[in-house]
């Protein structure tokens, strides 16, 4: 089996372990953390090696794979920093879908993609690198997901929903079909969202209405 690091030795890479466990097609030799109290601990088994500056050493000894093991709550710019570091390392990020979950033969992923268990992709969405699409989430056909979102546990779009790159869906939040989430917005847990979202907005409710505008936060570069 092909041998790959995670990026990240949180509750997060706890259950993509466990997954790729499940679907048996890697080696997963070592976690990497910046916490210096993670170092020379075991997650689930798995060695705390160090923080990220081991990846050319890693590298080097033949392990070319990694996966994204921080997740996001709100501001998913320190996954983009950390898969976009990986990458400049010369690591490509493996996609992990929990066998559990559903995925349409039609649509299409990206790099670095994490489908976690009882999570559904539909006919022909398509879905952009580093995202999450948390536990029991859905993304209902023709779906378009720009990269680094997070589909946070049970939210569920509608067909023909967009949402930009950076995104976060909270927690049971629910997108009715057509709509439109920019840039780096972020749905809170809970809510519908039965209008447009503007980029880089917090909206909560139901329906769901604007809290405040943020601050422009890290987004892909052009």
């Amino acid at each position: 089996m092909p041998a790959v690091v995670g990026l990240g030795a949180g509750g997060h890479a706890k259950v993509i372990i466990e997954a790729l466990r499940l679907s048996g097609d890697h080696d997963i030799v070592a976690l990497l953390d910046p916490n210096k109290e993670l170092w020379h601990t075991n997650v689930l088994s798995v060695p705390v090696l160090g923080d990220d500056s081991l990846l050319p050493e890693l590298f080097q000894k033949g392990v070319g794979l990694a996966f994204i093991g921080l997740g996001g709550t709100r501001d998913n710019g320190p996954r983009q920093k950390l898969y976009e570091h990986a990458l400049a390392q010369g690591f490509r990020a493996i996609q992990v879908i929990h066998p559990q979950a559903v995925v349409s033969a039609s649509a299409l992923l990206g790099d670095g993609l994490i489908v976690m268990a009882c999570a559904v992709i539909n006919a022909e969405a398509s879905v952009g690198v580093n995202v999450i699409v948390n536990t029991g989430a859905i993304v209902e056909h023709d779906c378009v997901i720009g990269s680094h979102v997070h589909l946070a546990t049970g939210a569920k779009l509608a067909s023909n929903v967009r949402v930009a790159d950076g995104a976060h869906i909270g927690v049971g939040a629910s997108v009715r079909q057509g709509i439109c989430i920019g840039e780096g917005a972020i749905v809170g847990a809970g809510a519908a969202v039965v209008k447009d979202v503007d980029p880089n907005t917090i909206v909560v409710g139901v329906p769901a209405q604007v809290l405040k505008y943020l601050d422009i936060r890290h987004t892909v570069n052009p």
